[in-house]
């Protein structure tokens, strides 16, 4: 039988997706799933979005440019300013979601051997993505008790080899919804300047800070242009996951050259999605401001919630919609298969994504969980019921 490559046989598992056949089957047993592992939104996509989708208006679906349409673009770039994001259009290059502007960030920087600095735990397609360039991400372990801030530069620093190309961070955070000061990015854009390196930032989730402190971008950082590779998607911001749209955003020439090779060898990214996002950035303010308001209260909901369960802990995030909760167990992904298998509470049970593959380290988030508030608030009111009983009832509960 011919072999599976060697990069095939390291890829990781996606924690967010790898429990889905048990999710399926318990469905099929009847059980209703709170489905609390995905960041899939359950908020309405912009009806502008949506009209410009019904009311296509064209004879041929076309290639568009490799870099995407010009026009999202320049609205693009009109957003961002929003944000005191001052880019141009040809600084963004649409991808086919976020996820792809990561791989062709990496891609166009790294050779197989480089290294990546990058706080853990992270979105766990990173190290996918890494494995994909043949690259190697190393990790500096951030905790729970500190909730998940940036740990000391001096940490960053002590692991910087010939081989190291760049730091990355997702700001704000996924999986743990923390929120980095400006006191934090200014010591990583020293680091970044100190060393020269690329500083890789994924900003996906920009619109969801909740705190009076501002959103720092990279972009906001003076003195470091040619180093920040912002990434974004509009997948959270309109609830459009589905439509494969994101950006990779840079004042690199170089980097921007490079990436344009790799995207005209992929032709473009998708027509009908750059059609329906470029539509929905002129959503009206009552749009995102009430879906702003919604993920403020159901995070608090939450938030007191897991923290009133006997022995669970989860620190306040202070962005995207995301926390890592720590649970009274020794393995929480053989509870959350547990959950799925062998567990329903009233024909009800709950779906996390285990946290420990968010990190890298071995042993470290073997008994937490991330946990995705995209639900209603009447849905996480049964979910944290259902994970109480759940806990009560589950053999290698913790004393």
């Amino acid at each position: 039988m011919p072999t599976i490559s060697q990069r095939g046989l390291v890829m990781p598992a996606s924690p967010i997706r790898k429990l889905v056949p048990l999710a399926n089957a318990a469905v099929a047993r009847g059980v209703k799933v709170y489905r609390l592992n995905i960041g899939q939104p359950d908020i309405p996509t912009p009806e502008v979005g949506l009209d410009a989708m019904r009311h296509l208006d064209r004879k041929i679906l076309e290639y568009s440019p490799s870099e995407g349409l010009l026009s999202l673009r320049l609205k693009m770039k009109d957003y961002y300013s929003r944000f005191g994001i001052d880019v141009e259009a040809e600084d963004i290059i649409v991808t086919t979601g976020g996820s792809e502007a990561v791989l062709f960030a990496f891609l166009a920087t790294l050779d197989p051997g480089d290294e990546i600095i990058m706080p853990e735990p992270a979105y766990a397609n990173y190290m996918a993505f890494a494995v994909c360039a043949g690259a190697k991400i190393v990790t500096v372990p951030s905790t729970i008790e500190d909730g998940f801030a940036l740990p000391p530069i001096e940490k960053f620093e002590a692991l910087i080899t010939p081989r190291t190309k760049g730091v990355l961070i997702c700001n704000p955070n996924n999986p743990t919804g923390y929120l980095y000061t400006r006191e934090e990015m200014e010591r990583l854009r020293d680091l970044v300047a100190r060393h020269d390196l690329y500083l890789f930032s994924d900003e996906v989730y920009r619109e969801y800070c909740y705190t009076e402190l501002p959103y720092v971008s990279a972009f906001h950082l003076e003195g470091i242009d040619d180093k920040v590779v912002m990434l974004d998607s509009v997948s959270k911001r309109y609830s459009e996951c589905g439509i494969r749209v994101g950006a990779l955003v840079s004042k690199n020439r170089e980097l921007r050259a490079t990436v344009l090779k790799m995207c005209q060898a992929r032709l473009s990214p998708p027509l009908l999605g750059q059609l329906v996002a470029e539509a929905s950035i002129d959503a009206p303010a009552e749009y995102m401001s009430a879906t702003y308001e919604e993920y403020v209260e159901r995070r608090n909901f939450l938030i007191d919630g897991l923290n009133r369960i006997p022995g669970c802990y989860t620190p306040v995030p202070m962005g995207a919609f995301y926390t890592v909760a720590r649970l009274p167990v020794d393995d929480a992904e053989a509870f959350c298969r547990w959950c799925l298998s062998e567990f329903d509470y009233e024909g009800r049970t709950v779906f996390m994504a285990p946290a420990a593959g968010f990190y890298s380290t071995p042993g470290m988030g073997l008994d937490e969980v991330r946990v995705a508030y995209v639900l209603e608030k009447h849905e996480l009111a049964d979910a944290l019921l259902v994970l109480e009983k759940a806990l009560e009832a589950y053999p290698g509960r913790k004393a």
